[in-house]
This record gives structure tokens, C-alpha cells and sequence, in this order.
């Protein structure tokens, strides 16, 4: 695995953005609460700002989550609703067939995409536009390099895997802030809910680091 600051980071997606080279597909994983959104907004902003707009595009694999009414439909409805988030709780298989999508649809057709409505609580269909003519697709989310559980497939989807490898105690720290803005929670609550689901998954995902050819240095 070799190591990439943020700089040499860019400069490698830079380096792909060639008329004559095909469309590249990346994967971002890292911890809950690591930073990849935020890195991969920045990094786009960089790329389009240098080499014009929809010249790369950030996706999500949060419009994969199985809706709340599907998960009710499990054998126990309310231990999957408290697990949401866990691998088992999306639709991998469904990620997979659209990231094979967007590599066909390469310079001819536009492929649609899945978001997250985050007040509803459930995937939005359509909701963004992967054109014909971007040719960076950087895909984040938590188990994008996972080996089991459906999403092997995923993970074989991507040119390149990077891992963003913020330390846990970083990441669990911005995850508790986030719980108590975005849901009212106190700071214990907000550790209960990270102790009983996403240090669960971090611990998952933190495994997954094995799978990926780059380290992001934060």
C-alpha cells in the first residue's frame, strides 16, 4: 500500500484526465466520522476548477442504504433498523450494477445516480447526474473495499482503492458532534449511539483498509 498526501492525491487525478483515456472510477473509504466527504468535495473542486466543469464527479454509496420500509420487511425489523448503516443494510449488489453502468455509459450516455434524503431517512432515485463527458467518477462511502457480504463485487468495480486513515479517536470525536448536531443528542447520548452502531462498523471497516493500493494521509 503506498502512502498520498492530499497534493499527490490531485495530482494523480489530474494525471488521468486525458481525452483519449478511459473514465476512471475510484473508491474513498475510511472510518465513520473520517472526513471523506469532505476530502472528496475538495478534491473535485480542484479538478474542475483546473481542467473545467463535470470534469470529475463525487458519488456517495448513502443512496444503496435499504429503505426503512425494507428493512422492516427483515426477521427482526428492529434490530436491522438499529444496525442501519451496517454492511448487510444496503443493497450492494445494486452499487455494483450501476458503477458497471457508468463505466459503459463512458462518452455517450449520462447514467443516473441514487442520493440520500437525510430528513426523510430514505435513498432519493435520479437524484444526481454522472454526464458522458466527466471522466473522474470518485465514489465515497464506508465499505467500498469490504470483502464479504455482498460487496466483493463492489470493491472489484474500482481502477484504483484509496483509504483515508484518519485515527479512530479523530473520527469518533467528529462523529459524536455530528449526532449532537444533526439529532439534538447530549454527548452521552451520542456515545451510546456510536458505541452501540458505528464503532460496530468502524470496526468492520477498519479491516477493510488491507483492500486499498493508496493511504490518504489526513
Amino acid at each position: 500500500m503506498q502512502l498520498l498526501s492530499t497534493a499527490e492525491a490531485e495530482a494523480r487525478l489530474l494525471s488521468r484526465l486525458n481525452p483519449n483515456a478511459p473514465r476512471a472510477l475510484i473508491a474513498l473509504a475510511g472510518l465513520p466520522g473520517s472526513g471523506k466527504s469532505t476530502l472528496a468535495s475538495a478534491l473535485a473542486t480542484t479538478v474542475n476548477a483546473v481542467a473545467g466543469p463535470d470534469s470529475m464527479i463525487v458519488l456517495s454509496m448513502d443512496g444503496f442504504h435499504l429503505t426503512k420500509a425494507q428493512l422492516r420487511q427483515m426477521p427482526d425489523p428492529d434490530a436491522a433498523l438499529a444496525r442501519r448503516g451496517a454492511p448487510w443494510t444496503f443493497d450492494a449488489a445494486a452499487l455494483a450494477s450501476r458503477l458497471q453502468a457508468i463505466r459503459a455509459g463512458a462518452r455517450t450516455n449520462a447514467v443516473f445516480w441514487p442520493g440520500f434524503a437525510h430528513g426523510v431517512g430514505d435513498p432519493v432515485e435520479d437524484a444526481l447526474e454522472v454526464k458522458a463527458q466527466t471522466q473522474i467518477i470518485l465514489v465515497e462511502g464506508l465499505y467500498l473495499l469490504h470483502p464479504s457480504d455482498g460487496w466483493e463485487t463492489v470493491g472489484q468495480s474500482f481502477d484504483e482503492r484509496w483509504y483515508l486513515g484518519t485515527p479512530l479517536e479523530i473520527a469518533r470525536e467528529r462523529l459524536a458532534r455530528r449526532h449532537m448536531s444533526a439529532s439534538g443528542l447530549t454527548r452521552a447520548q451520542a456515545d451510546t449511539r456510536i458505541a452501540l452502531n458505528d464503532a460496530l462498523n468502524a470496526e468492520i471497516v477498519s479491516h477493510s483498509r488491507l483492500f486499498a493500493d493508496f493511504l490518504l494521509r489526513e
